[in-house]
């Protein structure tokens, strides 16, 4: 006696996860973990094998972190060298804990105002009339006095509140200077020195015309 067996639409099976009768042909074994296992399911309790259940089976060499993720800023020159000059008055700021050194323009020019040393002809410095202004150490600042309204009124520095005309001298650490106020191309420079003292920026032609420059660290 031959046997036969059920097929087509009369080949019936049950779901081994549901229960549920399914013609045989619409049920899939399942796959656990990449092994083909016994459990045949309908299309409603099959899912695919996970591919999350595999992690920590097969070896993978896929580094994502970065070893170094900041370079190495090791004094004020590299700082200087990586770094774009930037317009604010007070540019600075850190990695780690080394300051990131910016060189800094600061427009001058000269109109009627009051400070402290009364009413007159006084430095605008960014459209400020005689601002304290805040040097950092290391730092590089540039005061562009091509303005045509800075014409007799070279800006100098002195340790001595309205410099010589207080009785004190200029200070020239640090400082360079380039054409005639008034002019293109005219400025006087400071790169601030380490430990520099608390300076103030004066007109040496004429009194009362500048204000003070903190040096912190």
């Amino acid at each position: 006696m031959s046997e036969r067996f059920a097929s087509g639409q009369n080949a019936l099976a049950e779901c081994d996860v549901c229960g549920f009768q399914y013609r045989l042909r619409q049920l899939k074994p399942l796959v656990i973990k990449a092994v083909v296992t016994g459990i045949k399911a309908c299309p409603e309790c099959w899912n695919p094998d996970q591919p999350q259940l595999m992690l920590g089976t097969f070896p993978v060499n896929d580094p994502q972190a970065i070893r170094d993720p900041r370079p190495d800023f090791t004094g004020y020159a590299e700082s200087r060298a990586r770094l774009q000059p930037a317009d604010p008055i007070f540019a600075f700021g850190h990695v780690g804990e080394v300051s990131i050194v910016l060189t800094t323009t600061l427009t001058v020019t000269v109109a009627t105002g009051t400070n402290v040393y009364g009413t007159g002809n006084k430095f605008y410095i960014d459209g400020v009339v005689s601002p304290t202004l805040t040097l950092f150490e290391g730092n590089t600042y540039k005061f562009d006095q091509s303005d045509g309204t800075n014409g007799p009124h070279p800006l100098r520095f002195s340790i001595t509140p309205n410099g010589t005309w207080g009785g004190g001298v200029e200070y020239t650490t640090g400082v360079t200077t380039n054409g005639a106020p008034g002019n293109p191309g005219a400025y006087t420079q400071i790169v601030v020195a380490a430990g520099a003292p608390t300076l103030h920026y004066y007109c040496t032609a004429h009194s009362g015309m500048g204000g003070q420059a903190n040096t912190p660290t």
